[in-house]
């Protein structure tokens, strides 16, 4: 039983972890709380389920297609809002605020096309194998999204830290004005950052989707919140504390429905992230701000 909780909460934490690290790049790198990322992380899913219905291709292509697609909705979002209000020396609130319309008009236009019922992967376009192991089974969809959630966020991590474009992006997250003066293509680099963060919040999309097999237009309201409160409990705009905050919520949320209910899953999971903050106000790795007169 305890092995069997163990495997679900390392799915679960791992999809929250991989949405939370798109989210806090856009935080650290841009300085803006991406309130759009819910709604991208629904593009996702939808994405990958029209990819799998309609052209009727393999999970892993579709995956790759959500992807894109996502990924070409962050491009556009900082195109079109984050870049703008750049030019202009905008106040912080104002991109906050425009990503809530983003999100509403993309929520509107995804609700309006397909409705607000909820859509499902066709069964068999899912794994259904299981593989036993000591204590526990784990399917083959299981195993999968363990393995695709790592893998992308063991190459973000190896890229921000091995990697000149990794370099750059946390050169701009320390001095945007430093990093111009290096060379850096600080817009470019603003582009890449929204690319790669809509990236993983459409993957992470994709992989609560085939978790759940449920699809629908609000999906991505309740993973947003919980995305917010991780990446607060990590440290705003530290990746470290975004990986780790998001498996401490999945092991809480999978732990308390093991052994508490599931009707206080999310009492308890917040719960600890409130007794968490109380002695860690800045979050597991985040340093006070100071002010100056």
């Amino acid at each position: 039983m305890l092995a069997q909780q163990f495997i679900n909460a390392v799915s679960l934490g791992g999809v929250y972890a991989l949405f939370a690290l798109g989210f806090t790049l856009v935080f650290g790198v841009l300085g803006v709380v991406n309130l759009a990322h819910g709604a991208v992380f629904m593009l996702g899913a939808y994405s990958a389920l029209q990819a799998v219905v309609l052209l009727e291709l393999p999970l892993p292509a579709a995956i790759l297609i959500a992807m894109l697609i996502t990924g070409a909705s962050g491009w556009l979002l900082d195109k079109l809002i984050f870049a703008p209000l750049r030019a202009r020396q905008a106040p912080h609130l104002a991109p906050m605020i425009a990503t809530i319309g983003f999100a509403i008009a993309l929520n509107s236009a995804i609700e309006g096309y397909f409705g607000a019922q909820n859509l499902r992967f066709p069964l068999e376009t899912l794994p259904v194998q299981t593989l036993s192991i000591p204590g526990a089974q784990i399917t083959w969809l299981e195993l999968e999204i363990v393995v695709l959630a790592f893998v992308l966020m063991g190459v973000l991590l190896w890229g921000l830290r091995r990697t000149r474009i990794g370099c750059a992006v946390r050169g701009l997250a320390e001095s945007p004005r430093a990093a111009a003066f290096l060379g850096i293509n600080v817009e470019g680099v603003f582009r890449l950052t929204s690319v790669i963060a809509a990236l993983l919040g459409g993957a992470a999309g994709v992989l609560i989707a085939l978790y759940t097999n449920a699809v629908f237009p609000s999906m991505g309201q309740p993973i947003l919140h919980k995305g917010i409160a991780v990446v607060i409990l990590g440290g705003m705009g530290d990746v470290r504390g975004a990986l780790l905050g998001g498996f401490f919520l999945g092991f809480a949320e999978v732990f308390s429905v093991a052994y508490v209910g599931s009707s206080m899953r999310d009492a308890v999971a917040f719960g600890l992230l409130f007794a968490i903050l109380l002695l860690r106000p800045h979050g597991l790795f985040g340093t006070a701000a100071q002010r100056h007169a």
